[in-house]
């Protein structure tokens, strides 16, 4: 039903200078593989097998990681090592890829309608590689929110629970409980101080958008920071359609942070990576 995900994927990553200097954010690996492999695997599973990247300069690692290395192919061809590609084989024989520049960093609202040219009149999915988000015991987060688009036909935005002290940090949005973990959203905030935050509910990088919210940010003036936030758009589809908010199944670590990239690289490690090694 959903076919397409967009990646932003322009951002400069400064919280991870000088090791970001060079090299994209979104291709630190967490283990054996990069974050964006991570996030394009979950689109993949969830049936969006057409990724759209926005991108930006000194992002060239990322085209590059799904296309074939023939130099690379033909160095390991036969050894034990050729197994380590088997993922990001599946990957690209699986899906599409496409590249469009965000030639400004203007806020994710400006960078998802960067991305409009590669999407079209349909419903995508947005992945922020910056959180990475696992569920061991069922479907990833879109695969979730998929099953709750065939159902509502609306945006749908993952949330969970955050501390108080944090909230400042995030998109915030506030709502009727339609049944558990699922809110109809009536109204929401980006980055808002803990006492003027209407819930402790925070909007994660995973999105679901029908194709109206593009003309929506052509119209959204420039918000917190100077940027066109998404939720300032997400907030005017609220109020005049629907947008739902879903707690999803899983768990959910915030890589753009060092401590959760550390976090995040341990859980895999040890609850993932080694399991598939043994």
């Amino acid at each position: 039903m959903i076919k397409k995900c967009l990646f932003p994927v322009a951002g400069y990553g400064t919280r991870f200078l000088p090791a970001t200097k060079s090299m994209p954010k979104e291709m630190l690996p967490v283990v054996n593989k990069p974050l964006v492999q991570y996030g394009v695997e979950e689109a993949m599973q969830a049936g969006m097998t057409n990724c759209a990247f926005v991108t930006g300069r000194g992002k060239r690692a990322i085209a590059d990681h799904f296309d074939i290395s023939y130099e690379l192919e033909h160095q390991i061809a036969g050894s034990k090592k050729e197994n380590l590609l088997s993922s990001i084989r599946d990957v690209i024989d699986q899906g599409v890829f496409t590249m469009v520049r965000q030639r400004e960093m203007l806020g994710l609202g400006h960078a998802i309608l960067t991305g409009e040219p590669l999407i079209g009149p349909e419903a995508f999915g947005v992945v922020l590689s910056d959180d990475l988000c696992i569920n061991a015991d069922g479907p990833g987060v879109l695969a979730q929110m998929v099953e709750l688009y065939k159902q509502f036909r609306c945006s749908i935005v993952a949330v969970q629970e955050v501390p108080m002290e944090a909230i400042s940090a995030y998109g915030v949005i506030a709502g009727e409980c339609m049944r558990d973990g699922l809110y109809r959203v009536d109204s929401m905030v980006e980055k808002p101080s803990p006492e003027t935050a209407p819930s402790n509910l925070a909007i994660i990088g995973r999105y679901i958008l029908t194709p109206d919210i593009f003309d929506i940010i052509r119209n959204t003036e420039p918000g917190a920071n100077g940027e066109v936030q998404i939720t300032d758009a997400l907030q005017t589809q609220a109020q005049t359609g629907c947008v739902m908010a879903y707690k999803f199944q899983g768990r959910r670590f915030d890589c753009g942070s060092v401590p959760g990239f550390v976090e995040a690289t341990n859980h895999v490690y040890e609850n993932i990576y080694r399991t598939d090694m043994a």
